[in-house]
């Protein structure tokens, strides 16, 4: 599947904690740039879930790469490193992987020829915009006027609504 230029975003980064929150806002203003705005909180947070793992087993200053993409239907946000060992979701743990999966659709590691790639996916599909002009009357019903034109046409002074003229 192709996904269009807009929709995807890379980034190259040392993971240091300075450069998970100033990545967690950037990944909110691409998620609010493609109109994803309830997706912003549980995408950030497994996203700083992942970094913070990069962080932490893999160490402080490590490389990294993280890559958003839209399909229209699914987002999917991918962390890959240079170290070779596999994560593994911890029996109980509240944190980590653990999190990752409660806040996602599906998550998965890969194996690369550099290191590994853990990502996760979440359900986003094209939100449809409600339009802001009014919805037309529906048949039989009557139409109300307001102000001076509703004074002087003849479809005021008749009808049951008269006597309140």
């Amino acid at each position: 599947m192709t996904v269009p230029p807009d929709r995807c975003y890379l980034v190259e980064l040392q993971v240091s904690a300075e450069r998970i929150s100033q990545l967690r806002r950037i990944v909110a203003a691409h998620l609010r740039h493609w109109s994803l705005e309830l997706h912003v909180r549980p995408v950030c947070r497994a996203a700083e879930e992942l970094l913070t793992n990069v962080q932490r087993h893999v160490g402080d200053e490590s490389a990294c790469v993280v890559e958003l993409r839209w399909s229209g239907r699914h987002l999917t946000v991918s962390v890959a490193d240079n170290d070779a060992r596999m994560p593994r979701l911890l029996d109980g743990g509240g944190g980590g992987l653990s999190r990752v999966m409660a806040l996602s659709d599906s998550w998965g590691t890969c194996r690369t020829t550099d290191g590994k790639v853990v990502w996760f996916t979440r359900y986003a599909e094209t939100p449809h915009t409600v339009g802001l002009l009014p919805q037309t009357p529906l048949p039989g019903g009557r139409t109300f006027l307001s102000g001076p034109a509703a004074e002087s046409s003849p479809a005021a002074d008749s009808g049951p609504l008269a006597e309140l003229v």
